[in-house]
């Protein structure tokens, strides 16, 4: 004969009994979550501590180490610090070559009767090459000693120097009714510097060079 069972509690009871568990069953899960949130907490202040602690006393000292490695290379401060890059900037600024002045000059020493054509500078080596074209020879020739004789001078004190050391004529061709030429000259390179005011040349105005005094002594006794 089976056993039979009567449920003798109240449902206002049986309900109590129930919330009672899942009360239980909350307050152990909120004890289980807050201990593994401690427990996190404690790890992440033991690393922030010790670990972060010891990684960034190492990285002042390599900081510290490099530094003093750095500071012994001799004028560092000039290649890595921004404002000493500015200056620099600014040297090269003012010492970068003014060629627009080659325009003023040539307007200068060329005579009337001759023309350019083609121009063009170099300045590692301090050449300048000239080509054009003039009514004769004697024209060419009357370029050539005013470029050579014609003088500079920076400001009102400055020392005086020779504006063409050197001029040669590489080439001469005949192409009626003009002749045609090519000057290879050297130039001061003190003539076209940025960082000072702009030379001013002394042209001769009258040639006394060995061309001249040819043309001269053409129809002299001899």
């Amino acid at each position: 004969m089976s056993a039979v069972q009567f449920n003798l509690l109240p449902d206002i009871k049986l309900k109590y009994v129930q919330a009672q568990r899942t009360k239980n069953k909350v307050v152990s899960l909120s004890i289980l979550i807050s201990a593994v949130a401690l427990g996190i907490f404690l790890l992440l202040l033991a690393y922030t501590g010790a670990v972060q602690r010891k990684q960034l006393s190492d990285a002042d000292k390599n900081i510290a180490a490099k530094t003093t490695e750095l500071k012994a290379i001799p004028e560092i401060e000039k290649v890595l610090t921004v404002q000493n890059q500015l200056q620099t900037l600014s040297t090269l600024h003012a010492d970068k070559h003014v060629t627009s002045r080659v325009f003023d000059y040539l307007s200068q020493v060329t005579p009337a009767q001759v023309s350019l054509s083609r121009l063009s500078l170099d300045f590692a080596t301090n050449v300048m090459m000239v080509e054009g074209s003039a009514n004769s020879q004697a024209s060419v020739n009357q370029f050539i000693d005013t470029l050579k004789f014609t003088k500079y001078k920076v400001g009102e004190a400055g020392q005086e120097g020779t504006a063409f050391p050197s001029v040669i004529e590489s080439s001469f061709s005949i192409v009626p009714p003009n002749v045609s030429y090519s000057l290879t000259v050297s130039f001061d390179p003190e003539l076209f510097i940025g960082s000072q005011g702009a030379p001013t040349l002394q042209v001769p105005s009258r040639i006394t060079t060995h061309s001249s005094l040819d043309a001269l002594f053409e129809g002299a006794p001899r």
